[in-house]
């Protein structure tokens, strides 16, 4: 399917046409037809041949009723403009041009209509004249009367060629599905109405309106009840979920956690250049229009302040409306959906520095702004992947990575250097010291000669001079006799192996440190709990002492490791238990 809108000044002629072409009447109200314009947006739709269905969105050319225009071009791909042949351009010419330029709509016809009342070509060539200076460029033009009939052949050729080029969307992208219109059906409840411009629905689907859930129970495209429908297309949709009240024009519905809802977005906008911007106006995207607040940052970037949040995407084309006087002021294009707040002095300058260079979504830049950002926060923002995660979701800066490893050595040299005894810093310790959000981005960052054991980083020491190997080996074969009988200082002193010597042993592996000057074999901890499984539940420390075979000396810092581990339990009376028992 294709949706086209249609766009020009009030009365000349857009119901009209649209009737003519598919010999249906898109207004809908009694009011409409009894004061001859369109007051809300019309729909109706036929055939072409080698096209398919062409819907169109029929929206009001009167001035009072601009934004409700704006609500049916937003999601629309395609314009015919319609330019009467007695009437010429006109102020809603204008503002209907102004608009398509804005929302960067790029394919259209000109129909220049009432051509049995006046000669059509002065109309034809001032419209084309206006055209070519906007998004829409230069398009073919068909003069035409719906009275006789003249032309409509011809209009339906050349619109049939230009929806030949219009590319066609991504079926599998997430819904972005904007609500035009909402209503209730005696028997079915909700049903709202819009324009898939990309994306697939289908009866049963799972949809997101605000924080709530809706699910979709039945799917109309055409006034054809379908199972599924994929963009661009005209869509009704009956919720189960919601009630009408809730759910109102320029709503959105869309796939769970693919969007950011937002209501502040920095903004590309030509037009502050001129100076020419209200601090409040209105903004329309989608079918959706907000009032806001704008503060320029600098050249033509501003920070725009939503009164209610929407579901923007980076690379967005917003239309920057002035209520007051009732006029178009340009488009803005998203540059970011998720801005940092301006708090200190200087930031809105710096913002605009940081900012300049960027044109649309692009990864790189994204990354560059951000430094650290989940995969999942990328396409929720519309930006692709750069590239390969650093690990998970994560996708890093390279430069701000490269950075993160070098302190990460200097982190870990540090803590050795205060901390001798110690194998080396926690994995929690490097994550605060390195201002991380993950334990695993630590982990991903470690390279050789730094590893992770026992949930620590530690600089990989695995040769240790003869001398203290040879000491170290004497006391791991008093440890197979006796696995909690740490050796004591004059056995430490016969071996020589003093702080430094032990702190070796450590980092290497080789002994597992349980309180200054005590170590055991490593994997102390589990060979403890197996031997206390033989005490009773709970036990004292002169029961613990018995079940291990060692001394008070060894027994304290002993359990105390164990409760550190969580592998038991003190309780009130001082006595333990094993976690578990």
């Amino acid at each position: 399917m294709f949706v086209v809108a249609t766009a020009g000044h009030v009365d000349h002629g857009k119901s009209s046409l649209v009737r003519a072409l598919t010999g249906r009447d898109p207004d809908r109200y009694a009011e409409e037809k009894r004061r001859g314009l369109t007051i809300d947006l019309g729909y109706a739709w036929t055939d072409l041949p080698d096209v398919g269905t062409v819907a169109f969105v029929d929206v009001p050319g009167h001035e009072r009723f601009v934004p409700t225009m704006l609500a049916g071009v937003g999601p629309v791909p395609v314009a015919v403009f319609v330019v009467a042949a007695d009437g010429g351009w006109m102020p809603q010419s204008a503002e209907h041009l102004a608009a398509l330029d804005a929302l960067g709509v790029r394919h259209g016809v000109l129909a220049v209509t009432r051509a049995d009342l006046a000669d059509p070509a002065p109309a034809r060539e001032q419209a084309l004249e206006h055209l070519r200076t906007s998004s829409l460029g230069e398009v073919p033009a068909v003069a035409c009367s719906v009275v006789t009939g003249a032309g409509l052949t011809e209009f339906r050729t050349v619109l049939a060629d230009v929806l030949r080029a219009v590319p066609r969307p991504d079926p599998a992208a997430p819904v972005r599905f904007w609500v035009d219109r909402s209503f209730s059906v005696t028997g079915a409840g909700t049903v709202v109405t819009g324009t898939l411009p990309a994306g697939t629905i289908a009866v049963g689907d799972e949809l997101r309106l605000g924080e709530r859930t809706v699910h979709v129970r039945g799917v109309q495209s055409l006034e054809r009840p379908v199972e599924r429908v994929e963009g661009v297309a005209r869509v009704a949709l009956n919720l189960r979920g919601v009630d009408r009240r809730d759910v109102r024009r320029g709503d959105a519905l869309l796939t769970p956690g693919r969007h950011v809802l937002t209501d502040v977005v920095d903004v590309r906008a030509p037009a502050a250049t001129s100076g020419d911007l209200p601090a409040e106006l209105v903004v329309h995207v989608g079918s959706a229009s907000v009032p806001a607040r704008v503060r320029p940052l600098g050249a033509d970037l501003v920070r725009v302040q939503l009164r209610e949040r929407l579901p923007l995407v980076v690379g967005d084309r917003v239309l920057l409306r002035d209520p007051a006087r009732h006029e178009v002021l340009g488009a803005g294009a998203v540059l970011d959906v998720d801005p940092p707040a301006l708090r200190r002095r200087g930031a809105a300058r710096a913002r605009a520095a940081e900012l300049a260079d960027v044109t649309g979504p692009d990864p790189a830049s994204e990354l560059r702004r951000r430094r650290l950002v989940r995969g999942a926060r990328l396409r929720e923002m519309g930006v692709g992947l750069p590239g390969a995660p650093v690990v998970g979701d994560w996708y890093a800066d390279p430069a701000f990575w490269a950075e993160r490893a070098r302190r990460l050595r200097d982190v870990v040299t540090g803590f050795a250097a205060a901390n001798p005894l110690q194998a080396g810093p926690s994995l929690e310790q490097v994550r605060r010291a390195l201002e991380l959000p993950d334990l695993d981005l630590v982990t991903a960052l470690v390279r050789d000669p730094l590893r992770v054991r026992d949930g620590r980083v530690v600089e990989r020491t695995d040769d240790l001079p003869p001398a203290v190997e040879r000491a170290v080996a004497a006391v791991l074969a008093d440890l197979a006799r006796d696995p909690f009988v740490a050796p004591d200082v004059e056995r430490l002193r016969d071996l020589r192996l003093g702080r430094s010597e032990l702190a070796a042993a450590v980092r290497a592996g080789r002994l597992e440190r349980v309180a200054d000057g005590i170590v055991l074999a490593p994997g102390f901890a589990d060979r403890a709990v197996e031997a206390l499984r033989a005490a009773p539940q709970p036990f004292s420390m002169s029961e613990a002492r018995r079940a291990l075979g060692t001394s008070r000396r060894v027994a304290v810092p002993l359990l105390e490791a164990l409760d550190a581990r969580g592998r038991t339990v003190r309780e009130a009376d001082d006595r333990r238990r094993l976690v578990g028992r």
